[in-house]
Formats: C-alpha cells, structure tokens, sequence
C-alpha cells in the first residue's frame, strides 16, 4: 500500500498537476459556493483541497482512510500556511464525522470508484449538506486538452493506463450511478459524461 501512495503522490505532482487548479475553478464555477464549511471526501494528498483553499473562503474538512496521505496533506498545509483553512481527517467516507446539514459544498475527485459501498457514501454526502447545500463528486481531468496532456505523460509511466481508466468508467457508467442515486433517495441531481470528466452533481 505504501508503494501505491508513493506512486500516486509522484503523479498527483507531475503529470496530475495542472488539472487541480482548473477543476477547482469550475466547482466554484458550477456550485458558486466560496464561504461556509466544505468537505473534499478522499482527499488524497489534499491537491483539490488546497486549490480550492486558495480560491475561496471555504473552511476546508479533508478526509481519507490512509494515514500516508493524511501526513503528505498535513505537510503540505504547514508548508501553504493554510493551517487555518484547512483540517485534515483520518476517516472513512462511510461514515462521516459531522452532525446533519453541517457543509455548505461536498467535493471529490477520483475516490468514488474506490468507495466499497456508493450508496452508503451518497447518503451520507445527502445527510451531511445544508439545504440547498451541493457536492460535485466523480473524476475528471479539467479539459480535452489537459486530458490529452495528462494521458501523453501517464502512458509513458504506464501504456495500459488509459484502458484502465477507460474500463473503471465502465463498472460506474451513468446508468449504475442513477441506480445508486435512487437507492440513496437523492432527488435532485445531473451527471456530467464526457469524455475527459464523469461528474455527479447533486442539490439538497
């Protein structure tokens, strides 16, 4: 596992790089939601956390079940000097360490497809939203062009990867996520299927 992460990190500062600033942009773009408390739900290393950070006024809640990615977050905020904006928590996405109706905006790049039960997550993302409170959650790479730049730079790493993520897609294509959706009562809600971003954004 350990070995995972370390690869993962290399990416999330290389090739992955340039992908976070736009994305955060059009979350905001998209959710016009920049103060209040927001949760960045397998946050990883925190790359989505920080952009947005830097963007808005958000109070930013950063969850993940590894203890690697929670210290790499954790340097990296000291090293911002984003302490203040910013709390990284060790948790698992099943059950969220917030009272109902706590954030304001709920974010997630690429951590949906490793959730062992979606439609524990969802409703627990639904239960945790203000009223009228959104959460983009899928992955995604920004742009068709970033998207070519990033899949350039990954099948150098990598030639399978692009068949890998195509595949991953498959198992969680638009018409499983309406299921899973359903099944966690979410009535309001549109995904976004393109080909270089899978996102579902829903409304409480």
């Amino acid at each position: 596992m350990a070995g995972f992460e370390d690869d993962f990190e290399k990416i999330v500062k290389g090739a992955f790089a340039p992908i976070y600033p736009v994305i955060a942009k059009q979350i905001i773009n998209k959710c016009q939601i920049t103060s209040g408390n927001c949760i960045d739900v397998g946050c990883g290393s925190g790359p989505l956390s920080l952009m947005l950070a830097k963007i808005t006024d958000l109070n930013i809640y950063a969850l993940d079940i590894s203890t690697k990615a929670i210290e790499l977050l954790k340097d990296k905020i000291e090293t911002e000097g984003l302490s203040n904006r910013i709390k990284p928590m060790l948790n698992d996405a099943e059950s969220m360490p917030f009272e109902d109706n706590f954030a304001d905006l709920i974010v997630s790049r690429g951590s949906m497809f490793f959730w062992n039960d979606q439609t524990k997550v969802f409703k627990e993302i639904y239960r945790v939203l203000k009223p009228n409170g959104m959460a983009y959650i899928g992955c995604g790479f920004g742009t068709a062009e970033l998207f070519e730049e990033v899949k350039k730079k990954m099948e150098e790493i990598d030639p399978m990867w692009d068949e890998n993520r195509k595949k991953r897609l498959e198992n969680d294509d638009a018409s499983k996520m309406e299921r899973i959706l359903k099944e966690a009562k979410i009535p309001i809600y549109e995904i976004i299927n393109e080909d270089f971003g899978f996102w579902i954004l829903l409304k409480k």
